[in-house]
């Protein structure tokens, strides 16, 4: 009989959200433009690979995992959808205020998801409570009009991201390595 172990997705589903994450708040923090770096990663790897984790997490069944990572893929081509379906002459540009309110709906989802990482490792509370926050501070922001709120969610959500990306680095340099080098925070219970 083989052992059919299934490969864990979660740090593809981590991963294309923390870099995606990280990649977009350099925007936001003022490093860098709105370029298609932004745009392409927000397809590519922060939409479509998390679809695909979240798939897998299915596969697996994984309940939290499948609704998490396929919910951001999906953000993340609805936000690329907002920034160029103006451009392209399909819709109407979305002015701040309902921006604002189109974050906000994500963060009132993002700490209901934050409520379900409450028996999972510390890593993934502070990715999940991180995220809630930066939704917050992004809706904030975008519906008062405070560019300084903006800049500090820039950099919140750089280290959410971070957050992100260090929990797919730990699962997988963990899994391989066959022990607990980069901790996680496990929680006993």
């Amino acid at each position: 009989m083989h052992n059919h172990k299934l490969a864990n997705p979660g740090p593809l589903g981590l991963m294309g959200f923390g870099m995606t994450t990280v990649l977009l708040n350099l925007h936001n923090a003022g490093f860098f433009p709105l370029t298609s770096v932004i745009i392409s990663m927000g397809i590519f790897f922060g939409g479509l690979a998390q679809i695909l984790a979240g798939l897998l997490e299915y596969k697996k069944g994984n309940t939290f995992g499948l609704t998490a990572f396929t919910s951001y893929g999906c953000f993340w081509l609805s936000l690329v959808g907002i920034l160029l379906l103006p451009g392209m002459g399909l819709a109407e540009p979305t002015d701040a205020v309902f921006l604002g309110v189109y974050l906000a709906l994500w963060g009132v989802f993002t700490l209901f998801m934050f409520f379900g990482t409450l028996r999972a490792n510390r890593a993934l509370q502070f990715v999940f409570a991180s995220l809630t926050l930066l939704f917050a501070l992004l809706a904030i922001g975008n519906i008062s009009g405070s560019k300084a709120l903006l800049t500090f969610a820039g950099y919140e959500g750089i280290l959410c991201g971070a957050s992100a990306i260090y929990l797919a680095m730990a699962e997988v340099i963990n899994e391989q390595l066959g022990r607990q080098a980069l901790p996680i925070g496990e929680v006993k219970g």
